[in-house]
Formats: C-alpha cells, structure tokens, sequence
C-alpha cells in the first residue's frame, strides 16, 4: 500500500500554479453565512445542483447549474456579487445540497480537463481555502496525469486507474467512507476514510476544461 505523503498543494491560484496557502487567507465564512447552511438531505438518490454563490471568479455554470467550465482569465472578482459563500482565492464550487446522514452516490464527466478535484467538503469550510487542502475536505483529483486521493494537503496516490471520462463517487456519511467508482466495471477504485461532523456538500475544483455532473441516480449494485 501507498504511504501518504505530505505536499503542498497544486491548486491554481488566480491563474498561477502556486506552492502554498498563505497564513493570511484562513477567515472563516461569516455567521450570516453559517444562517443560510441549515438544511440537510438525507434520502436515497441525492439530487443537486451547483451552487452559483459559491463558485470562484474563474468558473461559469451551465446545463442548467449541472455543469461548471473553467476560464483562464475568469471574471474580475470586483465584478462578481460579493458574497460570504463565494471562494476567492481558488477554483472552487460546492454543490446545492448539505449532507449529514445516509449513503449517496453522483457522477462526473470529465472534459478536456488535466487538472481537477472531485468529492466532498464541509458547508462552513473556509472559502479561502482549496478543496483537498484542510481537514474539513475529502477529494479524489487529477493532476500530472496522475490520480490522487487527498485531505489536509496529505496526498495518496490512486493506481489502477486511467483516466476515464467519467467516474462515480460514492458516499457513505454514517461510516465514514469515500469512494472513486470506476462506472464501467462498476467497482471502488479508491476509498477515503474520514469521520464527519459537520453537514458536507459535494464539492469540484477545476484548472482546465469542463465538468458535468450527474445526480439523482441509483447507486451501482455491488459496491
């Protein structure tokens, strides 16, 4: 088995590949914020939308908030509305929907992307923060054609995978799991193993290309 490895993170920032997470840029989200994060969904087949208040300058929603892509130059972030949910600093959305219980399972497909995140991360997490690099978040990424499992900016590589068009995450709140499901076979690539605490949202950084997301679907049998 792999041994986790400490590395910073490889996040881009404002366009830039950047080594590290300034100390300066760890504000939590506001409390007006934390007012708006107290619904939770906990049936079978999670259905969600992307939530266009939290996505980064740099990213555009489509497919009716299903599906985000990713723009070099992005928006100017003073010509964005200023709000509490938004990340700032990196490529970030959440998800519409907060998790506290059950087992739930979604999709992605991948297009012409080398660099991307995918998984789950804390409602309240900092939005000064990227997905991956705190222990309020859960990511499966791509980068360097290589997969990686990674939290707290401590990084696992994931063999035995390409890079297939689209993958399958499952979660499982109660236990504790996070797994990279391999839609065609199907079967779990990967698993994170986390204890939740807070409600989380499915949650995607993207560097290049686009993302598409599938929700509301029927967990594979045999995982």
């Amino acid at each position: 088995m792999a041994m986790p490895i400490r590395i910073y993170p490889f996040c881009r920032w404002a366009g830039r590949t950047v080594s590290k997470l300034s100390a300066g840029h760890r504000q939590e989200v506001s409390l007006s914020a934390r007012r708006r994060f107290l619904s939770t969904s906990t049936g079978d087949n999670l259905q969600f939308r992307l939530n266009e208040r939290t996505a980064h300058s740099s990213l555009d929603l489509f497919k009716k908030d299903t599906g985000i892509i990713y723009r070099m130059l992005g928006l100017d972030p003073s010509q964005v509305q200023d709000d509490p949910e938004r990340f700032r600093e990196w490529a970030v959305v959440l998800a519409d929907k907060k998790i506290s219980s059950g087992r739930h399972y979604w999709e992605v497909t991948v297009k012409k992307s080398q660099e991307f995140r995918l998984g789950v991360a804390e409602a309240l997490m900092s939005r000064d923060e990227c997905v991956g690099t705190n222990g309020s978040s859960w990511v499966f990424g791509y980068a360097q054609r290589k997969w990686f499992a990674m939290t707290n900016s401590t990084v696992v590589p994931v063999t035995l995978v390409g890079k297939p068009d689209r993958v399958g995450i499952l979660l499982d709140y109660e236990a504790g799991i996070l797994g990279l499901v391999d839609t065609e076979k199907p079967r779990i690539i990967h698993t994170l193993r986390a204890q939740f605490i807070a409600p989380v949202c499915p949650a995607f950084g993207l560097w290049d290309g686009e993302l598409l997301t599938h929700s509301g679907l029927e967990e594979p049998e045999g995982l």
